[in-house]
C-alpha cells in the first residue's frame, strides 16, 4: 500500500503542469470535486462505461501483468535489470501497433500521418514502459505500475501546445518544468527498495548485482 502511494505521488509530481492547467481551466471548486469523488452514482456510471473500464482498469492491470510481472522476470536473468528496463518496453510499444491497423482499415488520415502517429505512440509507450519497468524492478510490486498506468491513461499526453497558448502561460509552463525537475529528484528516493523489502523479488533473479536494486 505504501508503494502504491509513493509511486502515485511520483505521477502527480510529473504531471504537475497538466494538473495545474486543468485546475486553472476547470470551473469546479475543490468542494465540487470532492463531492463528485465520493458520489456512488458517479462511480456506478464509470463502472458501466466499457471504455472507462478498459482504459482505467482492464488495460492497466492486464498490460502491466504481462509486460512487467511476467516478462521482466524472464529478461532480468539473461540481460540484467538495467538492460531489461529498456528491452521490455520495446515489446510493449510494438503491442500498440494494432491502432495503426485500425486507422488504415478505416482510412482515418493519410498514410504519412498514420505513420508519424505510430512512431510517436511507439516512442511514448516505450518511455512509459521503461518507467513502469523501473518501478517494478525497484519495488518488486505490481500495484505501483498499475496505478501509474491507469493515471497516465486518464491524463493522456500533456497538451503542451495548449499550454503555450494559455492566458497564464508562465505559470503553467513553470509548473511543467518544476514537475519534471521534482520527478527526477525524487525518482530514486521514492522508489528506494528498503521501503518495500530488500532485496526485491525481481532483483534476486539477476545473475550479477545492479545499482537499481540497491537503496
Amino acid at each position: 500500500m505504501v508503494g502504491g502511494a509513493l509511486e502515485g505521488n511520483m505521477e502527480y509530481v510529473l504531471f504537475l503542469g497538466p494538473l495545474m492547467q486543468l485546475a486553472m481551466d476547470c470551473p469546479w471548486s475543490f468542494t465540487d470535486g470532492m463531492r463528485v469523488a465520493f458520489d456512488p452514482w458517479f462511480w456506478m456510471l464509470c463502472l458501466s462505461d466499457m471504455r472507462w473500464l478498459r482504459n482505467q482498469v482492464v488495460a492497466p492491470l492486464t498490460e502491466e501483468l504481462v509486460f512487467r510481472a511476467c516478462m521482466l522476470p524472464m529478461l532480468v536473468p539473461c540481460a540484467g535489470p538495467s538492460t531489461a528496463i529498456f528491452t521490455c518496453p520495446l515489446f510493449f510499444g510494438v503491442a500498440h501497433f494494432h491502432h495503426v491497423i485500425e486507422l488504415l482499415r478505416f482510412r482515418q488520415g493519410t498514410l504519412s500521418g498514420i505513420f508519424l502517429s505510430a512512431v510517436f505512440q511507439f516512442s511514448y509507450t516505450a518511455v512509459f514502459g521503461a518507467y513502469t519497468a523501473f518501478i517494478f524492478i525497484r519495488t518488486g510490486h505490481l500495484m505501483g505500475p498499475v496505478l501509474c498506468h491507469s493515471f497516465c491513461n486518464y491524463m493522456g499526453f500533456p497538451a503542451i501546445s495548449t499550454a503555450l497558448e494559455h492566458p497564464h502561460r508562465l505559470t503553467v509552463l513553470s509548473s511543467y518544468l518544476l514537475g519534471v525537475v521534482l520527478f527526477l529528484l525524487f525518482l530514486f528516493p521514492f522508489t528506494d527498495p528498503s521501503y518495500y523489502g530488500l532485496p526485491t523479488p525481481v532483483c534476486t533473479l539477476a545473475s550479477f548485482p545492479s545499482a537499481l536494486c540497491l537503496s
